[in-house]
């Protein structure tokens, strides 16, 4: 028999009493939805693979006008100490933090103390002046242009367990001289906008975004454990530990970053359901702040796209969602809405490679089933075969670089802050040295243009006496970084 939940259950019913669920194999398994025991055992068994006591895991909350009509926990919130998860269990939720802080800059533009087609140089000073400046509303929307922070961490050479400040991100943001592309003009997906957001709510507010989110949102929600962490070093009752998959088991994988506003915020799925009724009610902002919540960005072309405030619209085999993913270190998290429906789920998970929003469409699957329409068919392996016979007709990568002379050397970003070391190292070819990561290989893609198996694309120019002078990188949410040569 399958341990489905290895921690307390807990039921909320429209008459808000709590149900804990009965002992089960010497485990602690969920309630039933909604009472049916049937549909109980159809979601434990969707999260089965994380029931195990031995690894983390997710805990899982239903939503039904509101009200938490099911939550369970599955797995182990600590694997030193064998605490299971369960839906008290606090778990930092990435990316799912963007929508409170839209909310909170959605909150100040309501109250006419933000203008959100101001440029953002009117609220942080520092920013840099572009000929075409982004607005705060293009931060909000992803369509900023603005080069995204983490990106260009990891391209100038840090680990995800170094530590970075808030100010080593602002200052990395503001030795940008330039945009991914003209904002409005694209949606690329940038935590630097919302770590700006953030910067822009303490300024006008007087107030951190962690004490602006408390005393507008949290406290009067009546979601007391739920709040921006802005430091790692301070204790959190009842925190779920973030692990990822090793050979052999499980290995911690925290971080040391204080920064907010992108991600950030610890929360439950208890509590989860306080903050769902906002999105609905508008008890704090009123309805004028709902519907700005799901105002959709719309492109200097005139397209409208799925982002609006920290939510994105979607649709699920024939009903509208809203709803947001999260992925942090050993951290991963999802929340979808069915507005039309009445429903909301939330999957809150402590291991990586995890996939909470997969878990909670399966599981919305189950309880809206006679709502949707039939799922597309699709022929079964269809997907992996087109993929194995494309990648049967491509050539391997060619590690043995001609002309390698030409590339040796070190190339120095002034907006990074990094140096390139570009090395011939025998048999292995070129190797790209940066920062504290390890030595990688380079990869031939064309002449003049070089890339890792994993990682960034390197275009180079100028070729001047046999050598290149200059390159480019483009890597993912970073496009147009520019190095000149500085020796060798």
């Amino acid at each position: 028999m399958i341990l489905t939940t290895q921690s307390r259950g807990v039921c909320r019913h429209p008459t808000g009493v709590a149900v804990i669920a009965a002992v089960l194999v010497g485990a602690l398994a969920g309630c039933a939805p909604d009472g049916d025991a049937g549909l109980s055992a159809r979601v434990d068994a969707v999260f089965a693979d994380y029931a195990s006591a031995d690894g983390p895991g997710c805990s899982l909350g239903v939503i039904r006008d509101g009200r938490l009509v099911h939550a369970a926990g599955y797995g182990t919130a600590n694997l030193d100490h064998g605490i299971p998860n369960g839906p008290e269990t606090i778990y930092r939720i990435a990316s799912v933090s963007k929508q409170f802080t839209a909310g909170a800059v959605a909150l100040l533009a309501l109250r006419g103390e933000v203008d959100l087609d101001a440029p953002v140089q009117r609220y942080v000073p520092e920013f840099p002046d572009y000929a075409d400046s982004p607005t705060v509303r293009h931060l909000i929307h992803h369509t900023s242009g603005v080069r995204d922070y983490l990106g260009l961490f990891t391209l100038a050479g840090n680990r995800s367990e170094d530590f970075i400040t808030n100010q080593d991100i602002l200052d990395a943001i503001h030795r940008q001289r330039e945009l991914n592309f003209p904002p409005g003009s694209e949606y690329l997906y940038s935590n630097s906008g919302y770590v700006l957001l953030a910067e822009i709510v303490a300024e006008v507010s007087g107030q951190s975004l962690r004490e602006f989110a408390r005393t507008e949102f949290f406290d009067p929600l009546g979601m007391p454990r739920t709040h921006f962490h802005d430091d790692h070093n301070e204790v959190v009752p009842g925190r779920a530990t973030g692990y990822s998959p090793t050979d052999d088991g499980f290995r911690i994988n925290m971080t040391t970053l204080d920064v907010v506003g992108d991600g950030g915020i610890y929360t439950s799925v208890e509590e989860w359901p306080a903050w769902d009724r906002n999105l609905t009610e508008g008890t704090v902002g009123g309805p004028e702040w709902v519907a700005l919540m799901h105002e959709r960005g719309v492109l200097t072309s005139g397209d409208t796209i799925p982002y609006a405030f920290g939510l994105s619209h979607g649709e699920h085999r024939g009903l509208a969602t809203v709803g947001h993913s999260g992925s942090w270190v050993g951290y991963r998290t999802g929340m979808s809405r069915y507005p039309d429906a009445g429903y909301s789920f939330v999957a809150l998970c402590n291991r990586s490679r995890s996939d909470p929003m997969s878990l909670i469409a399966s599981t919305a699957e189950i309880y809206l089933e006679d709502a949707m329409a039939p799922p597309e068919d699709v022929a079964e392996g269809e997907d992996e075969e087109a993929a194995e016979e494309e990648a049967a007709g491509e050539a391997p990568p060619d590690h043995d670089v001609p002309n390698r002379a030409r590339y040796a050397g070190s190339f120095y970003s002034p907006e990074l802050h990094a140096t390139y070391r570009i090395v011939e190292e025998g048999a292995s070819g070129l190797m790209l040295h940066v920062g504290r990561r390890d030595p990688v290989a380079l990869v031939a893609e064309a002449d003049g243009q070089l890339t890792t198996e994993d990682g960034p694309t390197l275009r180079f120019s100028e070729l001047v006496g046999g050598r290149y002078e200059a390159l480019m990188v483009d890597a993912g949410r970073v496009r147009n970084l520019r190095f000149a040569r500085t020796e060798g």
